[in-house]
Order: C-alpha cells, then sequence, then structure tokens
C-alpha cells in the first residue's frame, strides 16, 4: 500500500504527554461506532507505556493544524509471528496512511526476528463499518468474533463450595505462583486463536505494568497436589461500568469437564457482587476448540458487544 498524508496534516510520534488527546480521540471513534467510549483515561496509559511498546517507532500521531486526527500503532510479543495493531481516524485517507505506516514497521519487525511474513490482527467492532471497509480492501479477512459476555449483580451472590480434592490458591504474591500461571496460561492457551507465548520474564513485565491489575487477583486451583486451573481479574471495566473484568480463564486439558472453570466464574461473581461490583465481564472467543461459550451462558453471561478480528500475512521483503 502506498499512500500520501492529506494536504493540511502532520505527523509525529507518541509520547506519554499525549495521553489525553489520544484518549479523547479513541473514545470518539468507539462512541461513533457502539454508541459508548468503551475505553479510560487509564487504559491509555497503560498502552503507552506497554513494556515493549517503542514510543519512538511503533505509533504515529497525525494532526490537522493542532487537532489530533489519527492515531495508529503496531505491537510485537513473544517470537513477534503475531503483530496486534490498530488504528483510528475519521478521514479514510489518513487512516490508509496509518495503515501504510504500520506495514512499514511490521516488515522492521518482522526482518529482525528472522521471520519471512508477520500475522496482522486488529479488533474491529462489527458496527465499524468504515474501519471493516479499508481493511476488507486491502487483503485483510475476518478471523474470528469476540463476544463480550456479562453477568449483572443485582445483590448478594452465594459463593460456591470448592469441589472435592481441589485447593484454591487466592493471589500470586510470590515468583514461584507466578511461574506456575505463566506456566498454566502457556499450555491451557497454546493453539487457540490470537495467542502467542511468551517468556515468563515478558509476561511478568506486562502484567506488573499495567495500571489495573495487580498479582491479588491472579488465583491457582490445584487438583490432587497439581496445578490445572487459573483466573486472572483485572480492574479494566471499573472506572466505566463498576464491573471486575476476568481478563484470562484457563484449564488443563486433563482436569476439564470437573466444573472448575464454573467454579472459577462462580467465586468471581460473588466476589464481585460482595464488593459493590454491578457486574462481571470478559470477552470469548466464539471459535474457541473448547466450548467456552456454552460455559459462559451456562452460568448466567449474556453477550452484549460483537467485536471481529480481522486477519492479514504481510510478507516480510
Amino acid at each position: 500500500m502506498t499512500a500520501v498524508l492529506p494536504a493540511g496534516h502532520t505527523f509525529r510520534r507518541p509520547t506519554k504527554d499525549d495521553a489525553s488527546a489520544i484518549f479523547e480521540l479513541v473514545a470518539a471513534r468507539n462512541t461513533a461506532a457502539v454508541g459508548f467510549a468503551d475505553f479510560t483515561l487509564d487504559d491509555m496509559l497503560d498502552e503507552l507505556a506497554e513494556p515493549g511498546f517503542d514510543l519512538d517507532l511503533d505509533g504515529w500521531l497525525v494532526f490537522t493544524g493542532d487537532a489530533l486526527a489519527g492515531y495508529g500503532t503496531v505491537f510485537g510479543k513473544g517470537d513477534h509471528q503475531l503483530l496486534d495493531i490498530d488504528l483510528y481516524a475519521a478521514d479514510p485517507a489518513v487512516a490508509e496512511w496509518l495503515l501504510a505506516r504500520i506495514y512499514e514497521r511490521a516488515q522492521e519487525l518482522g526482518r529482525a526476528h528472522g521471520r519471512s511474513e508477520v500475522t496482522l490482527d486488529v479488533g474491529v467492532y462489527r458496527a465499524e463499518t468504515g474501519k471493516r471497509e479499508l481493511l476488507a480492501g486491502d487483503e485483510f479477512a475476518p478471523g474470528t468474533t469476540y463476544h463480550r459476555m456479562r453477568i449483572d449483580h443485582t445483590g448478594p451472590v452465594t459463593a460456591p463450595d470448592v469441589p472435592a480434592g481441589v485447593v484454591l490458591r487466592r493471589g500470586a504474591l510470590d515468583e514461584a505462583t507466578r511461574r506456575t500461571a505463566h506456566a498454566l496460561l502457556t499450555e491451557s492457551f497454546t493453539g487457540q486463536y490470537g495467542f502467542m507465548s511468551r517468556s515468563y520474564e515478558e509476561w511478568f513485565a506486562g502484567r506488573d505494568a499495567q495500571s489495573t491489575f495487580d498479582w491479588s487477583q491472579l488465583h491457582v486451583l490445584e487438583l490432587d497436589g497439581r496445578a490445572v486451573a487459573f483466573i486472572e481479574n483485572n480492574d479494566q471495566f471499573i472506572e466505566d461500568e463498576n464491573c471486575n473484568y476476568v481478563s484470562r480463564l484457563g484449564v488443563l486439558e486433563e482436569a476439564r469437564g470437573r466444573g472448575l472453570a464454573k467454579f472459577l466464574l462462580r467465586d468471581a461473581f460473588a466476589a464481585d457482587a460482595a464488593a459493590g461490583r454491578t457486574g462481571t465481564i470478559l470477552h470469548v472467543d466464539t471459535n474457541n476448540p473448547t466450548p467456552a461459550l456454552g460455559l459462559y451462558l451456562s452460568v448466567g453471561m449474556a453477550a452484549v458487544l460483537v467485536i471481529d478480528v480481522w486477519r492479514r500475512t504481510l510478507p516480510v521483503a
């Protein structure tokens, strides 16, 4: 793709001081698509401070005069075979320019990591027609669909009994527990769409830098003395919706079918209700190889938003 920045526009790299302006742009684009911001200033601050995201290379700001008109990013993790990208702009010409810059940087990252090609993923609200049309016209195709699931808490929720033979370890406050959780994450999610395994050190740095997460929010289940499941929560949706967010929930294959995931969810619901949260939110890949959507429906959650992931494989010249 070759694209020229429209006349009267300029660009520069983002800095942490741009967080408020970028937040306003992203919130406005999201509101135009789905009717609400679905984003907070803390989310923006975390994005700009994400370990591995190079402000001088991985992001672009486009301006008309002093007004911010576009924002684009590319972010890689693990072996950088898969790169997450995003772009926000009301003007299609600005969006096309950002996408061209994203391609260039993605190819640079691919070369730096010895790749002959890289895969680009971008999440798009089902209702966001302009971005979908841009991507569809440039060799992206739908990869999978995520549903945002939610359950509301209108009163106390009874905490479930811990299943027989199971021990619940609350919090990951020491390195040994964190390494166990990282191993559970890697084993239970490998093979799922969009998952890239990361070293313990990279994973730890990412979590530790996140303002909406602390290690007390990660819990591990042991079955007959062996760690087999985990749940990771964070505060991503507390500011705007007063909801806990289950960011990860995994059960090793050998322990599935024992009701461990349902237990972890119901335990989270009870804790959220007791903390005065109005609900619990999570995202589920509707093409997940495990029957995850059915699990969440069975515990009373309902889909409230649809997000498609669009994917393109980009040769690294």
